[in-house]
């Protein structure tokens, strides 16, 4: 593995340990040149699945890490770990890989990440909802908070009927 501080090739894994509910292997790295340390990851390569974007119908490969780094953007300064994040991405690309074949609506994906979202923190639900959902005004805002009230909570994403998951 090449250290990302010295380019080095010269390093040690000083430990490793299951992740991600045992998709993952995570290893903590010594560079033996510069003495950093750094963590990788090891996991199966999946197969190659398409995103079918929203807007334009447009497919991109699917990617968790942009799951991740919105996720980071709606939990900002809220009490989630990067480990609950991680994790989560992880969950949404587990059930994904299992109910999708070769394509994924992106409205799929956004409504699982609001469903989990929902249950871990109302704020970074709102947060994400507002760019998922695209407010444009603070009616869209009340209206996404009315349902937080209800006992109904986390919310169903009727918004997006037209991509259902199969059966």
């Amino acid at each position: 593995m090449i250290c990302p501080y010295c380019s080095s090739d010269n390093d040690r894994v000083t430990d490793s340990r299951a992740c991600e509910d045992g998709r993952a292997i995570r290893r903590r790295r010594l560079c033996n040149n510069c003495k950093q340390r750094f963590t990788t990851y090891e996991r199966v390569e999946q197969y190659a699945l398409q995103v079918i974007k929203k807007h334009d119908e447009m497919r991109e490969p699917f990617a968790r890490e942009k799951i991740e780094r919105g996720l980071i953007r709606a939990c900002w300064k809220r009490p989630i770990s990067p480990d609950q994040i991680r994790e989560l991405a992880a969950q949404i690309e587990t059930d994904i890989r299992g109910d999708y074949d070769s394509e994924v609506p992106s409205t799929i994906i956004g409504r699982m990440v609001l469903q989990r979202l929902a249950k871990l923190d109302q704020v970074a639900y709102v947060r994400f909802a507002s760019v998922y959902r695209e407010f444009t005004n603070v009616e869209d805002f009340v209206a996404e908070l009315d349902p937080l009230r209800n006992p109904k909570y986390p919310p169903d994403d009727e918004h997006d009927s037209e991509h259902q998951r199969p059966e």
